[in-house]
């Protein structure tokens, strides 16, 4: 016999409180309210963002899009109860992704789901995305909350986004003008920024028994306030070098390293060597390989080592990248050459 109830069942019932989403809609309304530009012209909460090309700005414009999430990272974030940096963490990785290409970022829509809808959490979270927004330059013109009782645990929820930017048709930098002999520049990270996670934490929280608060000499820093320092945006040195037209290809360090970012830009019959030793390895990739007693072509190939974005440039224009660099106050590293090759990058 089908067994029923008496009550009315209501959707707060199975864990969905649609009044307090509501309300935490509206503030997160008003945060994303403070990112619009004059190229909005939707609200929020509508079932799409409109936005407008300045036509007067780009003359052939071409629209570049990426999406991404922030990973295990966000495992940190839960433990140490740490959520306005994880916003940040995900629009500088997709502003870094686009940018590469030239692109301009003009709009941002994140996806948040949880099981419970915590609203001091979610307000963090979404602050986190609305100020990084703002900082490059990019609307946030929408988004998704979704709450899924029985989904996830409790306190934990996922991440993720949605660039769109605009370059000229003409100027979007493919790799295309790479040539044998430009010369390798790599730009600092200052942390994991948001990637190889799952084996820090393995090697941090499991064989070396630390909790984030631990404080580590070797890495000269707490492990926690380590792993949680938010990817860098390379968008203000970036817009300078799209601008001058100096870069003849550019590479966001992310998943896979140097050693499979780096031929994603170079063309068929290139390769790439990089010099270990041009730049500072950061303490906490040293003493993470220790630990583990990792091989140098795993950490490569898992880490940032360091370096988050690569610039490829053509000697001829090298002084004027420094020249670059050096206004904006970023240092530049020279850590390698294209080489003839099949897309792989030999460490000499």
């Amino acid at each position: 016999m089908t067994q029923t109830t008496d009550n009315p069942v209501t959707y707060a019932d199975a864990g969905v409180d649609i009044e307090k989403a509501n309300r935490t809609k509206q503030r997160i309304k008003y945060l994303a309210h403070k990112t619009f530009n004059k190229n909005v012209l939707s609200e929020i909460g509508g079932f799409g963002g409109l936005f407008q090309v300045d036509k007067k700005k780009f003359h052939d414009p071409v629209l570049v899009s990426s999406v991404d999430g922030v990973g295990t990272k966000l495992k940190v974030a839960f433990e140490m109860n740490l959520h306005h940096t994880i916003g940040g963490d995900l629009v500088n990785h997709c502003v870094n992704d686009i940018a590469v290409q030239g692109a301009t970022p003009l709009f941002f829509m994140d996806y948040l789901a949880v099981g419970k809808l915590d609203a001091e959490i979610a307000e963090k979270v979404v602050t986190g995305v609305a100020e990084a927004c703002k900082h490059n330059g990019c609307a946030l013109i929408g988004g998704e909350t979704a709450e899924m009782p029985g989904f996830y645990p409790g306190g934990e929820y996922d991440l993720a986004g949605f660039i769109v930017g605009v370059g000229e048709r003409d100027k979007v930098i493919t790799g295309k003008d790479v040539q044998v002999g430009d010369i390798l520049i790599g730009l600092p990270s200052n942390g994991l920024h948001t990637n190889g996670y799952s084996l820090a934490r393995k090697l941090l929280f499991s064989v070396a028994r630390y909790s984030p608060e631990t404080y580590v000499n070797e890495v000269k820093d707490k492990v926690g306030a380590a792993l949680m320092k938010q990817h860098r945006s390379y968008w203000p040195i970036i817009r300078r070098m799209v601008e001058a037209e100096a870069v003849s290809a550019m590479a966001h360090i992310t998943g896979g390293g140097i050693t499979e970012n780096l031929p994603r830009v170079l063309p068929k019959g290139m390769g790439a060597v990089v010099e270990m030793g041009t730049w500072p390895i950061l303490p906490i990739f040293e003493h993470m390989q220790k630990l583990g007693n990792i091989e140098h072509a795993e950490m490569m190939r898992t880490f940032n080592m360091g370096i988050g974005m690569v610039l490829v440039v053509n000697s001829k224009k090298f002084k004027k990248v420094q020249s670059i660099l050096e206004r904006v106050g970023e240092k530049g590293y020279v850590i390698g050459r294209i080489v003839k090759g099949d897309h792989k990058v030999q460490y000499s």
